[in-house]
């Protein structure tokens, strides 16, 4: 396991494909921010900023300002509805995704997954229902729905389990969004088995 002072290797290819996951991930609830702030395009903006450099655009300095763009249409939207919110900070985090940092650094995990965290939590605080990693089991009393968290272990690239076994694993906290993170890191480092 490396240490957090190590460097690690991550290609412009890596990269590009880390991001185009997360922007896939973060497309899946952008209609959940949507529907409630129609007229606010930084969502979307950041996910298509993200799909632009995955696809062979550049990094530039507008994708980041979209990542940002997005964070801070989450922080409105958060007292209002936590589930547009994290909508939002999944389009944040598809755009950020693209700075992710050849460090081993647990922190550089919420780069690769932290899209993806955050749309499963989006999605269940739509639909009420409590999301689990694929093969973990479900609480008793919680109903389980098999949305965003199952679909980003199934879906990642090569690209994404490869580099999470360069990292150390997710880091503790961060709430519900944090035991996500840590659920999908746990079972792509396992195989993604289902």
């Amino acid at each position: 396991m490396p240490t957090e002072s190590d460097k690690i290797e991550l290609s412009e290819q890596e990269l590009r494909e880390i991001t185009g996951y997360a922007a896939a991930c973060a497309r899946r609830t952008l209609p959940v921010f949507e529907q409630s702030l129609p007229s606010d395009p930084r969502p979307r903006h950041a996910v298509e900023a993200a799909d632009a450099f995955a696809g062979g655009g550049r990094r530039t300095g507008a994708l980041r300002q979209s990542a940002w763009a997005a964070y801070r249409a989450a922080q409105e939207a958060g007292t209002a509805s936590p589930a547009v919110a994290d909508a939002a900070r999944a389009a944040s985090h598809a755009a950020a995704a693209a700075y992710l940092h050849p460090l081993a650094d647990a922190h550089q995990v919420k780069h690769v997954l932290g899209a993806a965290a955050h749309a499963a939590r989006a999605e269940e605080l739509t639909s009420g229902n409590r999301q689990v990693a694929p093969g973990a089991p479900a609480a008793v009393d919680s109903p389980v729905t098999e949305g965003t968290l199952e679909w980003a272990c199934r879906h990642a690239p090569p690209a994404v389990v490869a580099v999470l076994g360069r990292l150390p694993a997710a880091p503790p906290g961060g709430g519900r969004v944090g035991e996500l993170m840590r659920d999908l890191d746990a079972a792509l480092r396992a195989g993604g088995a289902i």
